[in-house]
């Protein structure tokens, strides 16, 4: 089949690789437009967008989908069908129907679980044993069409939204293609989605990220990673300044610190919740490299009794403020 890939950020690459390796044929890719990175905030074109440049294959860069010139490239391209991972804009209805075979989205978790821009991270902070992948049909709603394949994950005890979502988008780009395969030999018809079990995932903002030591260990430990590498869990210091974390390790053996107080040891920091404590691992003050906590503990002269989050404006936000789903 003739395929247009639409995809931005570097976890979809496994998908795209898959896709040039296999016995269809990308045309073309439709990818964000480059934007602003590392400390000099110099443009950069997004990884799929690289990938494809070094293909010799065309990149188109929408502002937006809706963009007049660009649907009338899609339509001279006449494309069998569109795989999508991680593309990052809404599709406009009208441009669903343009490739015969449609839209076919890769999304990382089993529908109709966790619909929405964030599933991986939402899993592992909800402690789901297992999740996975689907291939489905994209149409108007919000990851709600009909589905075509499956595939089931393990989320490891220590795994973080990071480490799951490497395994899956390599596992799901073999998801793609057979699915793709499927389509063009005939073989395969989109199943609906049932109507339980549905749950959504919203982006996560900077204030989701936010730990609070209140809580207990296991939801503590379980947001640092789900939120790990982004948007990057944190608390905040008592001058106001941010704290990075990494993730931590339950320590039920130190149950005598109030929630957020924290305890310097020789080589291990520990904070309390509101159950037992966490012994952070590394840590990324302000404008700093991430490091060791003890280290960074030891040049940071914290007196005893020293309370972590505690900051009056920290509850600004909860869990999917401000979030908005995209493709």
């Amino acid at each position: 089949m003739r395929l247009i890939f639409a995809g931005t950020p570097a976890v979809a690459l496994p998908s795209l690789e898959a896709l040039l390796a296999s016995r269809h044929e990308v045309v073309a890719v439709i990818t964000r437009p480059a934007a602003p990175a590392g400390r000099g905030k110099k443009l950069r074109p997004s990884p799929v967008a690289e990938r494809a440049e070094a293909e010799g294959i065309e990149v188109l860069t929408p502002t937006t989908p809706r963009d007049l010139e660009f649907q009338a490239r899609l339509r001279d391209l006449a494309p069998d069908a569109i795989p999508v991972v991680a593309y990052g804009a809404l599709v406009p209805a009208d441009l669903l129907a343009l490739p015969v075979h449609g839209w076919i989205n890769l999304h990382f978790s089993v529908l109709p679980a966790w619909r929405g821009a964030a599933p991986v991270q939402y899993a592992v902070m909800a402690g789901d044993e297992v999740t996975g992948a689907s291939t489905f049909l994209l149409e108007k709603g919000l990851d709600t069409g009909p589905v075509f394949g499956t595939l089931t994950e393990t989320i490891r005890p220590r795994d973080t939204a990071g480490d799951l979502l490497e395994r899956l988008s390599v596992a799901g780009a073999e998801l793609l293609v057979r699915t793709l395969d499927a389509i063009e030999d005939g073989i395969v018809s989109p199943v609906p989605q049932p109507g339980e079990g549905i749950s959504l995932a919203p982006t996560l903002s900077v204030a989701d990220a936010r730990v609070r030591w209140t809580h207990p260990a296991l939801a503590v430990d379980r947001r640092i990673r789900g939120c790990t590498p982004a948007p990057g869990a944190w608390t905040s210091l008592p001058d106001g300044s941010r704290l990075g974390l990494g993730p931590v390790t339950p320590a039920p053996e130190v149950t005598d610190l109030a929630a957020g107080e924290l305890r310097v040891g020789r080589q291990d920091v520990w904070v309390g919740t509101a159950s037992h404590a966490v012994r952070l691992g590394e840590v990324r003050p302000a404008g700093k490299k991430a490091m060791n906590a003890a280290d960074w503990a030891r040049g940071a002269r914290l007196g005893e009794g020293v309370l972590l989050g505690m900051r009056e404006n920290d509850d600004a936000a909860g869990p999917g403020a401000g979030a908005e789903a995209q493709a």
